[in-house]
C-alpha cells in the first residue's frame, strides 16, 4: 500500500526514465528550427563536423541532441517522414545500450535511424537485426536514401550472398541482416585459414529488432555448423517401424492426472506413456519386453545397447511429440522446421541429436545423413559479444527478469503517440472445439457482412488451413498467411485491413508490416505497375493513396480491424503480438480469443475446474463461458510454461557458458596465430612442453632403472623421426636436464628440416598443420561435450550437480585436447614429407605400370566399387581414411 501512494506521487521507475528522457528530447526540438533552415550541403556537413569533434575527444553522449536534430530534419527531406518525439524517446534508450518497448504501428524503423547514426559516427560499424531476409533487405532499401544523403555506407546481409559481397557489406557502416546469418558468419570466421577470408570486423553496437522472438523465443536453438558424420540411417527406419508397432498408454494417463491408486491388468496397459507437459516419454515394462522381442535383444538398456535406446526415444518423440503442419511441413521431399513463435518455414534448419532424420523416416522421405558438430554458439552468447547491445519489440515486459538475467537489458516502455482506443474483449470458452469453430465461423461471418476486416489468428497450419476450407465452403472470401504461402506475407498482411477483407494467419500475423486500415496504397499500385520503375507507378500511388483513405474511414466507423484468436499461445507475448496487429497510431480496434477445453493449453493445464464450472453451470451446447476464474486460469498456465522455457533457456546458457570460455581461448588462439607470419617460436614453444611432459611420464620412480627409457625412444623415433643413440646417458643427468637435451636435439633437427625445405615452406606448413589439428580436435572435442551433456543429468542421482560435474570434467577434456593440438602439431611438421618434381615424376610413373587398385565406399543404397582412376575431389579418398580426397590426400 505504502508503494501504490509512492507510485501516485513520484511515479513507476519507467514513468522517471521517460521524464528524464523528456528532457533530452526537449532540448532536440529545440533546435528543429535552425535545422530547418540550414541547406542540404550545410545538414550533410554535419557528419563531418561530427566526427572531427569525437576524434578531438568528445563522446557520442557529448553529440547527441545535435545528431538526433540532424537525423530528423535528413529524414523529412529524403524519406518524408518526421520522428514523432515518442520516437526520439525510443531511439535515446536504444543508444544508452536498452530495450525499447513500443506498441504496434509506432514505427519502430524509424526509431532506430537516430541512434543508428549516432553511433556509426564513431566508425566501428552498426549491426541492425532484423527477424527475416524482407525486413532487412526493406528497411535497408528505405533508409539507405537517409544514410547516404548524411554520407554513411549501408549493406545487407541476405542468405545465399558471396564472400566478398558479404565482406562488402559488414565494411559498411551500418549493416542489416538476420540473427542467425550474423551469427553464423561470426562461425565461419573462426574457421578460416587466413585472415583474408573473414567478413566480419569488431562487433561494436546492435540493434535487434523484435528483440523478444530472437533473444528469448529462438535462444532455445544454438545456431550449429555440420559436417557429415559416419553414420548410418538405416537405425531410423528400423526404429520407425518398431514405434509404429507400440501403442500408447491413455489409461494409466487418465489416472495419474486424477490421482487415483488403482490397479490396471497388464493387458490393458499400453506400451509407453506421454507426459506432454513436460514433453517426455517412459516406455512401460509392456513396451520393453514387446521391443526386446522385435529387436532379438536380451536386455534393451545393457551398456552395449545405449545407442539403440538413443534411436528409440527419438523415434517414439516423431510418433507422438511432433506433428506436421504445425511443428513441421513437408516440401518437396524435406521435412522444414516452423518456428513455433513466428509461424514461419525455417529453412536449411534441422532438429540436432537424430531427431530430424526420425521425422524424415516418419514422414517417408529420403534420410539425411546424421550430422557431426564442427562449430556451435548460443544466440545468448552470440550476442553479449558487442560492446553495446539494444532492442525494440512490441512486447518485451513480461520477460523482464530473464532480459536482465541474462544480457543485462533494463527495459523503457514508451507512451504511445497517441491513445490506444482498442477493445480488448473477454475470452470466450466453449466446451468442445467443434462448439468454437462453429462459433468462430458464426462470428466472421457477421464480420464479413458488417465489412469490418478480421485477422484471424492460429496456431498451427493445419488448424489454419482447417479454417479457410470451412470458408471456402461458406464462400467466404479469405486470404491465408502461413509457412507455406511466407514469400507473400507482407503482401498479405498489408491489405489485412481493406473493406470485408478476411485474413487467416499463424503466429507470424505480419510483424514488421504495418496493417493500414483501407488497404496500403504502396502494395496496391506496386501490384497493378510491377515496378516502382513504371512509369504509371506515381499516377497509380496517388490514385490508390485516396482510395485508402476512403476505405480507411469506412473501416474506422465500422470498428477497425478485429483481431479473432482461434487458440491461446503458450506465451503471453504471442497473444499480445496478435492484439498489438490492431489499434496503431490512435486507430479504433477490436480483439476476442475463442477457446475450448479440448485446447492443448486447457487441456494440460487445469481444464478440469473450468469443465466442473461448466457443468454446474448447466450450459447448453454452444454457449460460451466468459469468467475471471478463467482468465486466471490460463494466464498461470502459461506463467508455468513460460517459467520452464526459461529454466530450458537458462540452462542451455549455463551448459554453453562452460563451452564459450573454451570457444573464446580456441578462437582466440587461432586469430593471434592467423595474424603472425611466423609461427616458429610457438611451434618450438609447443615442442618444448610436449618434450617436457613425455619424458617426465615416463620418468617416474625414486630408481632410474625403472625409467621407461625405452618408451621414451619409442616415442620419440615414431612421432619425431628421431633416433635417441644413447640409452645409458640419461642415467648421469636429471629429468630436467635430460628433457632439455632432448629438446635442443630436436629443434636441431627441426632446423635441418627448414633448412631443406626452405624458410617460407616450412612457416607455410606450419600454419596449414597447426590450423588443421586444431580445427580436427576441437570438432572432436565438440562431440564429447555433447556426448558429456546427454550423460550429466545421471549425476544428479548421486546429490551432485550436473552442471559443476559438467565444469569439471569438461576443463578436463579441454586441457587434454590443448596437449593434443602441441604433440600432433609438432610430430605432423617432422614427419611431413615434400617431394621435388624428380621424385614425383618417378613416382607417377611407378604408380601408372601398377595394377588400379579398387576400393569399397558404402552409401545409403549399399556398397558400390570404384576404382581409384576415377578418384573427384569429393569421392572417398583411396587411402581408406574414410575422408573426402579433397580433404585428405589430395590437400597437399
Amino acid at each position: 500500500m505504502i508503494g501504490d501512494i509512492f507510485k501516485k506521487i513520484f511515479g513507476t521507475k519507467n514513468d522517471r526514465e521517460v521524464k528524464r528522457i523528456r528532457k533530452i528530447v526537449d532540448a532536440i526540438n529545440a533546435l528543429e528550427p535552425d535545422f530547418e533552415k540550414l541547406t542540404d550541403e550545410q545538414l550533410k556537413e554535419k557528419t563531418v563536423i561530427f566526427k572531427e569533434r569525437l576524434s578531438k575527444g568528445e563522446t557520442l553522449d557529448d553529440i547527441l541532441v545535435e545528431a538526433f536534430a540532424t537525423v530528423r530534419e535528413a529524414s523529412k527531406r529524403t524519406i518524408g517522414l518526421r520522428h514523432y518525439d515518442v520516437q526520439l524517446i525510443g531511439g535515446i534508450v536504444l543508444h544508452e545500450g536498452k530495450i525499447t518497448e513500443m506498441k504496434t504501428g509506432e514505427g519502430k524503423t524509424l526509431v532506430a535511424t537516430c541512434p543508428v547514426y549516432l553511433n556509426a559516427l564513431a566508425g566501428k560499424g552498426v549491426h541492425v537485426i532484423t527477424v527475416n531476409d524482407y525486413l532487412a533487405s526493406r528497411d535497408r532499401d528505405i533508409l539507405s536514401k537517409l544514410y547516404g544523403f548524411l554520407g554513411l555506407s549501408s549493406g545487407v546481409i541476405l542468405n545465399g550472398i558471396s564472400t566478398e559481397q558479404r565482406k562488402e557489406a559488414y565494411s559498411c557502416d551500418i549493416t542489416y541482416g538476420t540473427n542467425s546469418e550474423f551469427g553464423f558468419d561470426y562461425l565461419r570466421d573462426n574457421m578460416v585459414g587466413s585472415l583474408d577470408e573473414k567478413v566480419q570486423r569488431e562487433l561494436n553496437y546492435c540493434i535487434v529488432d523484435e528483440v523478444d522472438s530472437i533473444l528469448i523465443d529462438e535462444a532455445r536453438t544454438p545456431l550449429i555448423i555440420s559436417g557429415a558424420a559416419e553414420e548410418s540411417t538405416k537405425w531410423y527406419q528400423i526404429f520407425y517401424q518398431v514405434v509404429s508397432m507400440l501403442d500408447r498408454s491413455f489409461e494409466t494417463e487418465k489416472i495419474k492426472d486424477i490421482k487415483v491408486k488403482k490397479e490396471i491388468p497388464f493387458d490393458q496397459i499400453g506400451d509407453y506413456e506421454v507426459d506432454e507437459k513436460s514433453k517426455n516419454i517412459v516406455l512401460t515394462e509392456k513396451g520393453i519386453a514387446k521391443v526386446e522381442k522385435l529387436l532379438k535383444l536380451e536386455n534393451l538398456y545393457s551398456p552395449e545397447n545405449v545407442e539403440l535406446t538413443h534411436y528409440l526415444q527419438q523415434a517414439l518423440k516423431a510418433k507422438e511429440l511432433f506433428k506436421r503442419d504445425r511443428d513441421y511441413l513437408v516440401r518437396e521431399g524435406q521435412v522444414i522446421i516452423i518456428d513455433e513463435f513466428t509461424g514461419r518455414a525455417m529453412v536449411g534448419r534441422r532438429y540436432s541429436d537424430g531427431l530430424h532424420q526420425a521425422i524424415e523416416a516418419k514422414e517417408g522421405v529420403r534420410i539425411a545423413g546424421e550430422n557431426q558438430t564442427l562449430a556451435s554458439i548460443t544466440l545468448q552468447n552470440y550476442f553479449r559479444m558487442y560492446n553495446k547491445l539494444s532492442g525494440m519489440t512490441g512486447t518485451a515486459e513480461t520477460e523482464a527478469a530473464e532480459f536482465v538475467h541474462t544480457y543485462g537489458l533494463q527495459i523503457v516502455v514508451i507512451p504511445t503517440n497517441k491513445p490506444v482506443v482498442r477493445k480488448d474483449h473477454a475470452d470466450l470458452v466453449y466446451k468442445t472445439r467443434k462448439e468454437k469453430i462453429d462459433a468462430i465461423v458464426a462470428r466472421i461471418h457477421q464480420l464479413y457482412e458488417k465489412g469490418q476486416p478480421v485477422l484471424v489468428g492460429t496456431i498451427s497450419i493445419k488448424s489454419s488451413e482447417e479454417l479457410s476450407q470451412i470458408l471456402k465452403d461458406k464462400k467466404i472470401p479469405h486470404n491465408v498467411l502461413n509457412a507455406k504461402y511466407h514469400a507473400k506475407e507482407a503482401e498479405i498482411v498489408a491489405q489485412a485491413g481493406r473493406y470485408k477483407a478476411v485474413t487467416i494467419a499463424t503466429n507470424m500475423a505480419g510483424r514488421g508490416t504495418d496493417i493500414m486500415l483501407g488497404g496500403n496504397p504502396e502494395f496496391l499500385a506496386l501490384a497493378e505497375a510491377g515496378s516502382k520503375d513504371n512509369e504509371k507507378y506515381p499516377e497509380l500511388l496517388e490514385k490508390y493513396t485516396k482510395q485508402c483513405a476512403q476505405e480507411g474511414e469506412k473501416v474506422k466507423s465500422l470498428g477497425g480491424l478485429f483481431i479473432l484468436g482461434t487458440e491461446r499461445h503458450e506465451s503471453r507475448r504471442i497473444d499480445n503480438q496478435l492484439r498489438g496487429r490492431a489499434g496503431r497510431q490512435g486507430d479504433p480496434g477490436e480483439s476476442e480469443f475463442y477457446l475450448s477445453l479440448e485446447d492443448d493449453l486447457m487441456r494440460l493445464f487445469g481444464s478440469d475446474r473450468v469443465k466442473h464450472v461448466m457443468e454446474k453451470l448447466g450450459l447448453p451446447e454452444g454457449e460460451p463461458i466468459t469468467h475471471s476464474m478463467i482468465n486466471k486460469a490460463i494466464a498461470n498456465a502459461q506463467n508455468k510454461i513460460e517459467s520452464r522455457n526459461f529454466g530450458i533457456r537458462k540452462n542451455l546458457l549455463e551448459f554453453d557458458d562452460v563451452m564459450n570460455k573454451q570457444r573464446t581461448a580456441v578462437y582466440a588462439s587461432r586469430n593471434e596465430a592467423m595474424s603472425k607470419d611466423d609461427l616458429k617460436d610457438s611451434i618450438i614453444a609447443m615442442l618444448h612442453e610436449t618434450i617436457y611432459s613425455e619424458v617426465a611420464k615416463r620418468f617416474q620412480g625414486e630408481y632410474k632403472e625403472d625409467w621407461d627409457i625405452l618408451g621414451l625412444v619409442e616415442y620419440v623415433k615414431e612421432n619425431y623421426r628421431y633416433e635417441i643413440t644413447d640409452t645409458e646417458e640419461y642415467k648421469s643427468m636429471t629429468i630436467e636436464e635430460y628433457s632439455q637435451k632432448l629438446f635442443d636435439e630436436l629443434v636441431e633437427s627441426y632446423n635441418q628440416k627448414e633448412e631443406k625445405l626452405g624458410r617460407d615452406i616450412m612457416r607455410r606448413l606450419e600454419k596449414y598443420i597447426l590450423f588443421e589439428v586444431t580445427d580436427s580436435r576441437w570438432r572432436e572435442h565438440l562431440k564429447a561435450l555433447d556426448g558429456l551433456k546427454e550423460g550429466i543429468y545421471l549425476r544428479a542421482y548421486g546429490q551432485r550437480d550436473p552442471v559443476v560435474e559438467y565444469k569439471l570434467i569438461s576443463g578436463d577434456l579441454y586441457e587434454q585436447m590443448i596437449e593434443t593440438i602441441k604433440a600432433q602439431t609438432t610430430s605432423f611438421l617432422f614427419k611431413v614429407i615434400i617431394k621435388d618434381e624428380e621424385e614425383e615424376k618417378n613416382m607417377k610413373m611407378q604408380n601408372d605400370q601398377e595394377e588400379i587398385r579398387e576400393y569399397t565406399s558404402e552409401d545409403e543404397n549399399g556398397v558400390e566399387n570404384v576404382s581409384s582412376d576415377e578418384v573427384s575431389e569429393d569421392s572417398p579418398c583411396p587411402c581408406g581414411s574414410g575422408k573426402k580426397y579433397k580433404n585428405c590426400c589430395g590437400r597437399l
